[in-house]
This record gives structure tokens, C-alpha cells and sequence, in this order.
């Protein structure tokens, strides 16, 4: 999915869009891993600092959660 640099939509926003339809449709499952931020960024065409942003939105959504050098997992973080 393009991420349209001109809309009103912040373009972090718009990728956490994409990402959070991919897990609410269950292509992404639970403790699924999502792509690295370098994939995520050719994937979407944007700055990896904007791929940051937007898994933090996801992350204070409890979407997701993240492990040091391991990376970004989708759900909870597992007690």
C-alpha cells in the first residue's frame, strides 16, 4: 500500500494504518514478528525514523511490543 506524502494523514500514521489492518485481519498473528525497521522502510518508502513512530503509536496501542535486539512483536508482551 503507497503512502501518500500529501495527505492530512501524517505519513507515520498512514504506516501504522497499514500495519494495524494487518494485524486486526489476523495476517499478522500473535506473537507473529513483524518485518525490521530497514524492511518496513523500502516496504513503505519512508525514513526509518518514521517507521519508529509509528510503532510506537502501535506500541502504546498494545498492539505491539519490542525486544532489544530481538525486535517488534505483535500482541501483548508475554508475562
Amino acid at each position: 500500500m503507497p503512502v501518500n506524502p500529501y495527505s492530512d494523514v501524517p505519513v507515520y500514521e498512514q504506516v501504522a494504518a497499514f500495519l494495524r489492518e494487518k494485524i486486526q485481519s489476523g495476517e499478522l498473528g500473535t506473537l507473529d514478528p513483524l518485518p525490521s525497521e530497514t524492511a518496513l522502510s523500502q516496504t513503505y518508502g519512508v525514513g526509518r525514523d518514521t517507521i519508529r513512530h509509528a510503532l510506537a503509536v502501535l506500541r502504546d496501542e498494545g498492539l505491539v511490543f519490542t525486544v532489544a535486539q530481538r525486535g517488534t512483536f505483535v500482541g501483548p508482551r508475554p508475562a
